[in-house]
């Protein structure tokens, strides 16, 4: 493979070991040597690399393949015995990577949430069929008229004692269950989010596995009515729903019971804390940082290749025209990007770590630290997908017309990670949900309780000015960053507090005060993912150069969000003018730092071509040969001469053009 020579300086510059540093991204030789040959078997599988590329598929088509090819990557797991979920997450990225999968939500949400909330005994009849494809589910919540207000739901469970059943409706048009993924066409079961109502009271949401289509043929059963939304931005290949019940009636058993259960003659009992039933929603929210992380590194790997190869308009009249990448304000628009996606990175594993170790928790009836997860997931989740669907904008515009192609692979990525902002809870009801177990913490703080954890910064001493100099120190950004948040969620619960006693109810008072707390979940989730990346930058174990380069990443992380959101960090004087000089001078410094490394950082993701799937962001830098080749499979160019020239240009050019409409008069 010849490499485009730019990239070959650009890798020959660096001051670290690539592979050193995958290691640590892959968690250690054995684990990067694993998924390269899991990868490697996809890559050489003739039926995965037999379909029509993704950008010239039709909706039709995009989802005929999503589903053949979901079914045979099951088979190749079982055939291969993967149980891990990181190993399989490797063949389903090297397989269709950013493709869609109408079988996901049957993995990671109906048979996890049977799991959770059953009784052994619906367990029991439910899972095994669903692990052998039997059956096929998903989770179908949010509604035409209610999304993340889950208590807002309309559709209705209503126990009859007479014949032990639940009886479903949707009650009104808004109350029809929209956008649940693989429901258009995929399922043939739901997990069903539905108000219960028993002996004339309403019993709140719960959980319903319910059949809605034929084990025989597939069609609609009675008194149910499912289909396709139509086509969107992105996720072509998945058939998100439609659903309505007409006096749909099903079993009493039908109601997952493990917590709470309707007894034969319509008596409700609760036999745990609803808190247990959060568990799969906080899991899906805490993996989506990670998804979040991986869809920018992708992006600014594509967008720093290109950068480096691309070259355009002289500096000096006659001289060589520079790599873009050379441009300081291609820069800002690159590194600051790069680092937050190994931010993202690491902080998406944490908590992927957090949920396991408080899930256990959880499942011995201990919810002491279920709350700080909620929270920190709900925050996290909004914050680094705001971040990604951003950053891969910019990126996209960074380089320039060909990020608008599916040439780059841009657009297809950004248009898959995008939905994060407002799946699994709309971004701005993330944050408050966050900043409302901010402002809780606040207040224990302020009565002299001790804090736990991250939250412990509350308890700090306020301090009016920052010691931050010239060294700019990650122990003086850190408390930079604390001060800032701790101050903002005083501003946000201090405006509270005042508003309730002067009469307003706290509901009132929380929507008159909505906008500071959202700047106050920002700031405590970015303070977080700096000190997340500033410990993994440090780890002892770490090789001494790669090392350097991380904390060369962290440290321009740190002073790049101290630089965008300014205000927030002098408002009070903790930070003065010349500080802020010194930050943006370092920041500019830190481009400088980076640039040797910039290529070397991206390759230590270890991206396959076969992955990226980029004309621009190719590991051999041939750009322009391959732009040719894509266009030539334009399926435009199937026909040298395309019909439409019969039919309207020809005619056009001999004046011979008519319409069978009435031409239109003023």
């Amino acid at each position: 493979m010849e490499v485009n020579i730019d990239l070959q300086k650009e890798r020959k510059s660096a001051t670290f070991e690539t592979e050193k540093l995958t290691e640590i991204l892959y968690n250690g030789k054995t684990m990067v040597r694993r998924r390269r040959y899991l990868q490697n078997i996809i890559f050489q599988d003739k039926y995965i690399n037999s379909f029509t590329p993704w950008w010239n598929r039709e909706r039709d088509e995009s989802y005929d393949t999503a589903v053949k090819k979901s079914v045979y990557i099951n088979k190749l797991l079982r055939d291969l015995n993967i149980t891990n979920g990181v190993e399989q997450f490797y063949i389903r990225e090297a397989a269709a990577c950013q493709e869609s999968n109408p079988l996901g939500l049957h993995q990671v949400m109906f048979i996890p949430t049977i799991e959770k909330q059953g009784t052994k005994e619906q367990i029991a009849k439910y899972v095994e069929p669903a692990k052998q494809y039997k059956i096929l589910g998903t989770y179908a919540q949010t509604e035409l008229g209610h999304g993340t207000f889950i208590r807002g739901l309309e559709t209705t469970a209503t126990y009859d004692p007479n014949t032990e059943e639940f009886i479903i409706n949707s009650p009104t048009l808004s109350s029809m269950k929209y956008w649940p993924g693989s429901m258009g066409k995929t399922c043939n079961y739901v997990i069903l989010m539905a108000q219960l109502y028993s002996q004339g009271k309403r019993h709140g949401i719960h959980a319903f596995v319910v059949q809605i289509r034929s084990l025989k043929d597939h069609t609609p059963l009675p008194g149910i009515s499912v289909g396709d939304i139509g086509n969107k931005l992105g996720y072509g290949g998945m058939d998100n729903g439609y659903l309505m019940f007409n006096n749909y009636r099903v079993p009493r058993d039908s109601m997952l019971m493990r917590y709470a259960k309707v007894e034969k003659d319509g008596s409700y009992v609760r036999t745990s804390s609803p808190k247990v039933t959060y568990g799969t929603m906080v899991y899906v929210r805490s993996t989506i940082v990670g998804k979040a992380a991986t869809a920018l590194s992708y992006v600014v790997t594509i967008a720093t290749r290109y950068s480096a190869v691309r070259r355009q308009t002289e500096i000096k009249p006659g001289g060589e025209e520079p790599q873009v990448i050379d441009y300081q304000t291609q820069q800002e628009k690159i590194f600051p990007l790069l680092s937050a996606a190994y931010a993202f990175l690491f902080t998406g594993n944490m908590m992927v770590q957090e949920y396991t170790r408080i899930n256990a928790d959880m499942e011995k009836g201990r919810f002491d630290e279920m709350q700080v997860l909620h929270a920190l997931a709900a925050g996290l989740k909004a914050f680094s997908s705001d971040t990604a669907s951003n950053g891969i904008d910019k990126l996209r515009m960074a380089c320039g017309g060909h990020g608008y192609s599916h040439a780059s692979g841009i657009p297809k990525i950004w248009a898959n990670i995008t939905p994060a902002c407002t799946y699994e809870g709309e971004n701005t009801v993330m944050y408050l949900q966050c900043a409302r177990y901010l402002v809780k913490q606040y207040a224990q703080a302020a009565t002299g309780q001790k804090l736990v954890g991250f939250m412990s910064y509350l308890n700090n001493p306020v301090k009016q000015r920052s010691a931050l100099n010239d060294a700019l120190s990650m122990s003086d950004l850190i408390e930079a960053y604390e001060h800032t948040a701790a101050r903002l969620i005083k501003v946000a619960a201090t405006r509270m507090q005042s508003m309730m006693k002067g009469g307003m109810s706290v509901e009132e008072a929380r929507n008159k005060c909505a906008v500071p707390m959202v700047y106050a979940a920002k700031a405590h989730c970015q303070a977080y993912v700096v000190k997340m990346f500033n410990t993994v930058a440090n780890r002892p174990s770490l090789d001494t150069s790669v090392a350097r380069v991380l904390q060369t990443l962290c440290k321009l992380y740190a002073v790049y969000g101290i630089n965008q959101r300014l205000g927030e960090f002098i408002q009070d004087g903790f930070l003065d003018g010349q500080q802020a000089d010194m930050i943006l001078n370092k920041t500019l410094s830190l481009f400088a730092e980076i640039r040797p490394n910039a290529v070397a950082l991206v390759d230590a993701f270890d991206y396959p071509d076969e992955i990226l799937q980029s004309c621009i962001g190719r590991y051999d830098g041939r750009v322009y040969e391959a732009l040719y080749e894509y266009a030539k499979t334009s399926p435009l160019n199937k026909q040298d001469v395309h019909d439409s020239y019969y039919t309207t240009l020809k005619p056009l050019m001999k004046g011979e053009l008519k319409f069978d409409t009435p031409t239109a008069r003023l």
